[in-house]
């Protein structure tokens, strides 16, 4: 297979193992094979004393990774087979491996990066974007809920920003991404050529990640101005901790001070547009993630998707937003009003937190 066919490239240089998403046509959306080729390759350096960094990035300027190919795991579904129950299973494998790799991970991050992208690089040691970055986690827009350990990186987010961004799906740019920690350093798009430049002749006098640290503080920023959350932090702290959410519709409905009723109103069409059960498992989702482990959080989040094809508004979504493109969701139940408790309640019955240890105990001995 050829590079241009090849939806993975890999190659090793001074010692750093560069890994590429090659699928630039589909904004790099991962899929299955894309997801193997990533675990192998990344088994394969990690048992390498010869390669002692790994940098991940994606081919083209429009997108890191917008997420996986859900188009192909509503088809999947539809037609019975179980490509959508082992893509998933796989992914968060592969996402919570990353969070574990004993060599340090750059993700170099340029465009779109969410959803699926979001759980390649927020296990990473080092999560670097350009100024082009568009971030976010948007799955309940298509009747989802925020996976592949958005559980676990989105409910240890300070204050309500989390909740915020996991029930909105609304997208950050390099700022916030930086404001709220889900990035580590922003490189200018037009340096990235000399970071490329500067990798390839490190002279790794010290330890890998400290080499890496120094040279992004020559060339990256920590810290960009104008970072849009900083300036609503307060009302989105104060809404977002309501109890559920009619009562966080109900406040931002009521927000009248002059320098948060602009944002209060987009917020409040913006949860109209959202699945309502999908924002209320969310919510639920989110708040027992805080307390549990990683492994548990991605094994809630298994527990989930077993029922959500079947019980949730993923299929409605899909159609309505990707397949017949009529953007008009027939969300079941239509409004956040008519979402029942006990209805919410049943998606989370069954899990037991502890079934992440067998899962730890297994990644342990194989490590």
């Amino acid at each position: 297979m050829s590079d241009s066919d090849a939806v993975i490239l890999a190659e090793v240089r001074n010692r750093i193992g560069h890994l590429t998403l090659n699928r630039p046509s589909g904004l790099n959306a991962l899929t299955l094979p894309m997801i193997r080729a990533l675990s192998q390759q990344l088994h394969d350096w990690e048992e390498d004393p010869q390669v002692l960094a790994v940098v991940l990035r994606a081919s083209g300027e429009k997108a890191f990774c917008a997420g996986g190919d859900i188009r192909a795991l509503y088809d999947s579904y539809r037609a019975g087979d179980t490509l959508h129950t082992q893509f998933f299973e796989e992914e968060y494998a592969l996402d919570q491996y990353i969070h574990a790799y004993r060599k340090p991970l750059l993700a170099l991050m340029d465009g779109f990066v969410l959803g699926g992208g979001m759980g390649l690089v927020q296990g990473a040691s080092l999560r670097v974007v350009s100024e082009r970055v568009k971030m976010g986690m948007p799955e309940t827009g298509i009747g989802y809920f925020p996976d592949v350990g958005g559980s676990y990186f989105l409910s240890r987010l300070s204050g309500q920003l989390g909740t915020y961004l996991g029930i909105t799906g609304m997208q950050i740019r390099a700022a916030d991404a930086l404001y709220t920690r889900l990035a580590d350093w922003c490189l200018p798009s037009e340096l990235f050529a000399e970071f490329d430049r500067c990798l390839d002749h490190l002279s790794w006098t010290t330890h890998p990640q400290e080499s890496l640290r120094t040279l992004l503080s020559t060339l990256a920023s920590s810290q960009l101005p104008g970072a849009e959350l900083k300036a609503l932090r307060r009302a989105i702290d104060e809404h977002f901790a309501h109890a559920d959410l009619p009562a966080i519709r109900a406040a931002l409905v009521a927000e009248n001070r002059p320098e948060y009723r602009d944002w209060a109103e987009k917020t409040v069409k913006l949860l109209d547009s959202r699945s309502p059960l999908a924002m209320s498992v969310t919510l639920e989702m989110l708040r027992r993630g805080r307390q549990l482990s990683l492994a548990d959080c991605f094994d809630l989040e298994l527990h989930l998707d077993r029922q959500w094809f079947a019980k949730g508004d993923i299929m409605e979504g899909v159609r309505a937003l990707i397949v017949d493109k009529d953007k008009t969701p027939r969300w079941n139940p239509p409004t956040l009003e008519q979402v029942d408790r006990a209805q919410v309640d049943a998606f989370f019955c069954g899990f037991k937190p502890t079934a992440g240890k067998a899962r730890r105990t297994a990644l342990e001995q194989e490590r």
